[in-house]
Order: structure tokens, then C-alpha cells, then sequence
């Protein structure tokens, strides 16, 4: 069965996410290594760090993720932006490196109204050379949107197109979102219309780049286009949607995390991971 999860607050210490995590019940973790909100974060420090591999240690079989800042666009036309964006996505490579996380998760960006294609040109070219100046082992995965206002990254060929045409190939996976997926016009809901998705993905980019998925059920219908997560089985794709997923015997082994809404209890993440569980069926 996959390794399910969810992402996890480090409030007062990254290696608190792991008692979180444990508290919840996941066999997955993703993180924010530094706010979401800042440019500019403080170091790494070594106590931080010891602390943290402390508690990895204890949890040796956690699949674990970070997810870069919502502030970075590499696909930016605007210099200052994209160089802001460049340089704190190098310092996140690198924590994750100094901390063993082995995957980075990273939006497209937005191409602003300069067009689908610009925009591409522009996140390939600083992805690059990111990953070249960053001298991480960590492998970037880029995450499937919804398609919201100029966002990249809606269509599985933009996806592929990234892959393909950077000097790192081998260093950028996908993480694949299902709200935004659904959002974007990829119909998970039926065992046909989630077949016809994933052969698709396997057709235009290959089952083997995918990583990582994101577990959120979608506040709004098929191809709104707009991101908007809700609880498993509580929005517009429905509990069968997740069932098609996670007895899909290709991911078997793959992390899956939620991305829900939840409050300091956890107590929504206990109840997603019970009905995500409750949807895999049993065999013998």
C-alpha cells in the first residue's frame, strides 16, 4: 500500500514535525524547512539540524518532502523577482541537502501575461540554473496546478516540456496534486475517466518521473481552474476518486500526503488518513 501522510508544521522546532506526524498516524511527512513568507530566512543551525536527523533517525522509514516558498517564481519576467526567487530556492536546496530530505517540491511559477510559452522558457532556464549553483543531490519535483490566472504547469505537455528541455533532466521529478489536476480538466472521479488521466500522464511525461502526490479533494468542479482544497470525500471528486488511486498497484510505493485543512489538534488529519485507509482494498 502507499505510504500516506500529510504535511506537517514545524512550529517550535523542524523536528517536531516528526511527533506530529507520528500523532497523526502518517508513514509520510512534508515540511516548509523555513517560512512560506520570507525571502530571506535564517540559516540552518547545527542544533536545528542534529535535532532534526535525531528524530529521523527514530523514524527511519518516513518518506519526507519540503516544499519550497509560495513566494518563489522562477518563471517571472521581472529581473528582481526572479533573482529573489533563484537565490532563496538554492538556500532551500541546500537545507534539504544539510537535513537528507530528498525531494524538493516547487509550483511552475507564473508566466504574468507574457504567454504559456515565455513563461516555460523562463522557469527552465532558472530552474537550471538553480539546480547548477545549488550542488544538491535533491531532486526537484514540480507540481501539477490547477491553472489558476497565469500559473504554469495545468497540462501534463508543459510538464513533460520542462523535463525534456532542461541540462538537468535527471534531477526533476513531478509531484501531482489531485484537487489540481481535477481542477485544471483531468476527471479522477470513475475507474474509466482515471485510467484515461494516468495513461495520459504515462504517455506525456512517464509514470517513472512521478514521485510524490498531494491528497486533496477539490472545493470546486472539473476544469474551474481554480485550487481550492477540501477534505477526502467531502468535495467535487468524491470518495471514488481516491479509491481509483490508491489501489492503482503502480504506486504501491509511493508517499502521498494531504494537504488539508486542519487546526492545531491534527484531529482533520486523523480523520482524512482513517478514510483514505478505509478506500484500499484488502487482498487475500
Amino acid at each position: 500500500m502507499p505510504y500516506l501522510g500529510a504535511h506537517q508544521s514545524v512550529s517550535k522546532g523542524l523536528h517536531l514535525a516528526f511527533d506530529r506526524i507520528a500523532h497523526v498516524g502518517g508513514e509520510a511527512l512534508q515540511i516548509s524547512t523555513r517560512n512560506q513568507r520570507q525571502w530571506n530566512p535564517k540559516p540552518l543551525q547545527p542544533d536545528e539540524v542534529n535535532q532534526f536527523k535525531a528524530a529521523r533517525e527514530k523514524n527511519d522509514n518516513m518518506i519526507v518532502a519540503s516544499h519550497a516558498s509560495y513566494l518563489v517564481n522562477l518563471a517571472s519576467g521581472k529581473d528582481d523577482l526572479r533573482f529573489k526567487s533563484i537565490n532563496n530556492f538554492i538556500t532551500e536546496l541546500k537545507r534539504c541537502q544539510e537535513l537528507a530530505i530528498p525531494y524538493g517540491v516547487i509550483h511552475p511559477g507564473s508566466h504574468g501575461g507574457d504567454g504559456v510559452e515565455a513563461g516555460i522558457e523562463r522557469f527552465i532556464k532558472t530552474l537550471d540554473e538553480v539546480i547548477d549553483r545549488a550542488e544538491s543531490s535533491v531532486m526537484v519535483l514540480v507540481e501539477t496546478t490547477a491553472g489558476q490566472g497565469t500559473s504554469l504547469g495545468s497540462r501534463f505537455e508543459e510538464l513533460a516540456y520542462i523535463r525534456n528541455n532542461s541540462r538537468f533532466p535527471d534531477r526533476i521529478g513531478i509531484c501531482l496534486d489531485t484537487c489540481h489536476i481535477f481542477a485544471s480538466g483531468y476527471d479522477i472521479r470513475n475507474e474509466e475517466t482515471y485510467m484515461q488521466t494516468m495513461n495520459e500522464f504515462d504517455q506525456i511525461i512517464g509514470l517513472q518521473y512521478l514521485y510524490l502526490f498531494h491528497l486533496n479533494d477539490s472545493k470546486k468542479d472539473l476544469s474551474s481552474r481554480v485550487d481550492r482544497h477540501e477534505h477526502i470525500g467531502k468535495g467535487c471528486i468524491g470518495l471514488e476518486g481516491f479509491r481509483n488511486l490508491l489501489n492503482d498497484q503502480r504506486f504501491v510505493d509511493h508517499p502521498m500526503t494531504l494537504e488539508t485543512p486542519k487546526g492545531e489538534d491534527l484531529q482533520e488529519d486523523i480523520e482524512n488518513l482513517a478514510t483514505l485507509r478505509a478506500l484500499i482494498q484488502k487482498k487475500g
